[in-house]
């Protein structure tokens, strides 16, 4: 019986930490697609750095100022996009390491309700058991009391008649 309570007491306590870590773990998802698709975008900046690299507009095929002004802003750009990726990156982790902390408090939580949910049951079990001496002794007792009061009874019952048939006779003798 024990064990039964105390299987429907854990199945209860987390039922609440699994419905929360599906809002947790979709806020998550939600984080890596931003980052997963910035760093698709930052790779498509590449590869435009790539071909800047290789465009030669000037003469005898030689790259002009221009060329390398566009090359250093897309790559200025691609720096930019890192940034903005490792700023993301440390959200996610931060975001991780809170949810894990989450994890950990709601283990112990849930842990400490279980202990003192069954330091309870112990603690019910024994006053039950108490109560079931009390109301022994108490049916004990009662049965005393009650041998007691039939003996009583008994006796007076005897001595009344005792009485009447003393004064039955002494009425048959005068």
């Amino acid at each position: 019986m024990k064990k039964i309570i105390l299987f429907g007491l854990m199945c209860f306590l987390f039922a609440g930490a699994f419905a929360q870590s599906n809002s947790d773990s979709l806020t998550y998802q939600v984080q890596r697609n931003k980052i997963n698709s910035m760093l698709a975008v930052r790779s498509q900046k590449f590869g435009q750095y790539d071909q800047s690299l290789s465009e030669h507009t000037g003469i005898f095929g030689f790259q002009t100022k221009k060329d390398i002004r566009r090359s250093n802003d897309i790559l200025m750009d691609i720096v930019k996009t890192d940034n903005e990726i490792y700023q993301q990156l440390k959200i996610l982790l931060a975001y991780r390491t809170f949810q894990q902390s989450q994890v950990l408090d709601k283990s112990k939580e849930t842990e400490n309700t279980a202990l003192e949910s069954m330091y309870t049951i112990n603690k019910l079990q024994n006053q039950l058991e108490k109560i079931k001496k009390e109301q022994e002794e108490n049916i004990r007792l009662q049965d005393k009391a009650s041998l007691n009061f039939k003996i009583i009874v008994f006796i007076l019952v005897g001595i009344i008649l005792f009485l009447l048939r003393n004064q039955i006779r002494r009425k048959e003798k005068a």
